[in-house]
């Protein structure tokens, strides 16, 4: 876990109070401390190194990102479930596997 302080020095032009303003907007949510202030994981982090590369090096405008974070979300929130999907059809017997293969138009493995 990183102090704000910690994460602000891993971006170059990235202040305390950009991502603090970034924190009140919910664009990243790390967990609060009860000693003083917030606690980013390294979850936190990644994030902010998204964002960080979209308004900095992408130039993605403040008013755009609630959209544009909404829509890696559900591109991150479909992997998931296509990994969990996934991993539930490799629990299955072959015939099955078959079947929901040709279901979805792919067929057998070849």
């Amino acid at each position: 876990m990183m102090r704000i302080q910690a994460v602000v020095a891993l971006f170059p032009d990235l202040g305390e109070d950009e991502l603090l303003a970034w924190v009140e907007q919910h664009w990243v949510q790390p967990e609060q401390s009860l000693d003083d202030g917030v606690v980013f994981r390294d979850i936190d982090v990644a994030r902010v190194h998204m964002i960080y590369d979209l308004r900095h090096r992408l130039d993605v405008h403040e008013e755009t990102m609630p959209l544009v974070l909404s829509l890696v979300d559900q591109v991150y929130e479909l992997r998931r479930n296509l990994k969990a999907v996934t991993r539930a059809l490799d629990q299955q017997s072959e015939d099955v596997r078959a079947a929901v293969l040709k279901a979805l138009g792919e067929g057998p493995p070849k």
